[in-house]
């Protein structure tokens, strides 16, 4: 894509969470560039790179403004001297322009997991140090299973049952997945159950016994890749197509929440 031209107002938001890079470009209100990328826990080049790509396509001499956000992002906009915001005001800023009738919002990352209720008492939901029911959790149970993440997703279409397996840390579900593999259980009903499990988490774990209603939006790298979890969200909250949100932009949301905040940011 060659340079934009004329441009005069850009923003720009880093989102740098614990397994990817994300970064968007807007421009009078409208996305021009996103990106999203495994760091492999090279951070701060993984960032680097991904600036000085948006900064070919904008322009050497158009002005723009920057914000960071994320779960490892506080380090790199210190030493960077950028605004850092908190990623809940951050996806909470980009709600209310793009989704602004949003009940709840459901993130899942790399290694976070959280939810936020908007109506009645706002509140926020995160998960504790441990990666159960996240990204990461999914990557080590594809390990265990010797596929990828998305070859478990294929695998889950064909499931005919649901087994019961922790997710609350990788090392229970897997003593619950071993006993499955050399019983000679499916591993497509293997595959659906990790899915299920991710969702038990989310709903049992970080819900808490609050009720998860009305328009429910679903943001994240794992909910926007895999069809599996998608599907196994929205039949265990009983969602129809107008409840459940999956918006284009869910891998980069945050980066787009920061970036419009970066608009107000001195």
């Amino acid at each position: 894509m060659g340079e934009i031209k004329g441009i005069m107002n850009v923003n720009v938001g880093i989102d740098i969470g614990s397994t990817t890079v994300k970064i968007v470009v807007v421009r009078d209100g409208e996305i021009i560039h996103k990106h999203y990328e495994r760091h492999f826990s090279k951070v701060r080049e993984k960032a680097v790179e991904l600036v000085r790509a948006a900064r070919e396509l904008i322009g050497e001499d158009t002005p723009l403004r920057c914000s960071i956000t994320g779960s490892a992002g506080l380090g790199v906009a210190k030493a960077a001297d950028i605004d850092f915001v908190q990623e809940v005001f951050a996806t909470r800023k980009a709600v209310g322009v793009h989704v602004p009738q949003a009940d709840v919002v459901i993130e899942l990352g790399g290694e976070d997991a959280k939810i936020v209720f908007l109506t009645g008492q706002l509140e926020e939901r995160m998960n504790g140090s441990c990666a159960g029911g996240t990204g990461a959790f999914i990557d080590q149970m594809a390990v265990l299973l010797d596929v990828t993440p998305s070859e478990l997703d294929e695998l889950s279409q064909g499931a005919e049952r649901i087994y019961t397996i922790a997710s609350r840390c990788g090392v229970f579900a897997k003593s619950d997945i071993q006993p499955l593999l050399n019983q000679g259980a499916a591993k497509s009903d293997i595959s659906a159950s990790i899915f299920q499990a991710v969702v038990d988490q989310t709903v049992a774990g970080l819900a808490q016994g609050r009720r998860i209603k009305g328009k429910v939006l679903f943001l994240g790298g794992p909910l926007y890749f895999l069809k599996a979890l998608r599907r196994a969200f929205t039949e265990t909250l009983k969602l129809d197509e107008e409840h459940a949100v999956f918006p284009e932009n869910a891998p980069c949301f945050m980066s787009l929440g920061a970036a419009l905040y970066s608009q107000n940011a001195d």
